[in-house]
């Protein structure tokens, strides 16, 4: 019951989701793994903001219905009004940046409206118009670190050194762009093994060293396995083709689906 739709906000995502409740088989239930986005979250009348995770995010109390709106890398703390490093590995009423009043106004338009998705991001499109625009410097180092250039080398190709870019991606993305970096290989290394590429040549095509090195990432970056991703993939049908079984006995690593929680992937 996950759908999602670009944005009119460029490089945003709006998505929605339906659960059912207290239910261990959906995807709404599961942990949620880092993806390098903050979202602005609409769950059952109320508004909540999503951090940048770190580690993988398991909800509690998963709400009944969602809809979101998930900022490209770095586009949200000029929209929220507050740096991502405020926010890592948090999830945060919007009334504690917003105040209760504006919170509960904006929550309340959301929950009448008949596409709540839209509203939301109508309530998104509104806010960045007033807000100060994405940085290009920033925006260019998440594309040299998607497709897996070393720290260093971005920071140079953008004219940033590497200490002033730390400075800038702990206020725009909430942590270091070491880490950036290697959560953007892990979401690589997943994407190919939803389109079932075996373990060890996805592990080589993400830019880690070899299937042990991918391995510990997932372990560190999300506490499960690969071949308990790879089960669940198939249990829902969202995997092209499962890895061969030999690659499933070696491989320790992680999972992803879309999920209400900051990141579109779920374990």
């Amino acid at each position: 019951m996950y759908a999602e739709r670009p944005s009119r906000l460029d490089g945003a995502i709006v998505w929605t989701r339906a659960t059912g409740p207290a239910d261990p088989a959906d995807p709404g239930t599961r942990p949620v793994l880092p993806d390098g986005c903050m979202d602005l979250i609409w769950a059952d009348g109320t508004l909540m903001v999503a951090g940048p995770d770190t580690r993988a995010y398991v909800p509690e109390s998963p709400a009944v219905a969602y809809a979101g709106v998930r900022f490209a890398p770095g586009d949200a703390p000029a929209v929220l009004g507050t740096e991502a490093s405020a926010l890592r590995d948090r999830r945060v009423a919007l009334a504690d940046l917003w105040g209760d009043r504006t919170a509960r106004r904006l929550a309340d338009r959301v929950t009448a409206a008949a596409d709540r998705a839209a509203a939301l991001e109508e309530l998104v499109l509104r806010r960045a118009a007033d807000a100060p625009a994405p940085d290009p410097l920033l925006r260019a180092v998440v594309a040299l670190l998607r497709a897996g250039q070393p720290v260093g080398a971005a920071a140079d190709a953008v004219g940033l050194g590497v200490r002033r870019l730390h400075r800038c991606s702990l206020a725009a993305f909430g942590y270091g762009p070491k880490t950036l970096a290697r959560i953007l290989r892990l979401q690589r290394a997943l994407a190919l093994v939803r389109a079932g590429v075996p373990y060890a040549e996805a592990a080589h095509r993400a830019g880690c060293v070899d299937q042990a090195h991918l391995a510990r990432e997932m372990r560190a970056l999300s506490g499960t396995t690969l071949s308990r991703y790879t089960a669940s993939l198939a249990a829902s049908g969202s995997v092209s083709a499962p890895p061969s079984a030999s690659a499933s006995a070696s491989a320790s690593a992680y999972r992803e689906t879309a999920d209400p929680s900051g990141s579109s992937t779920t374990a």
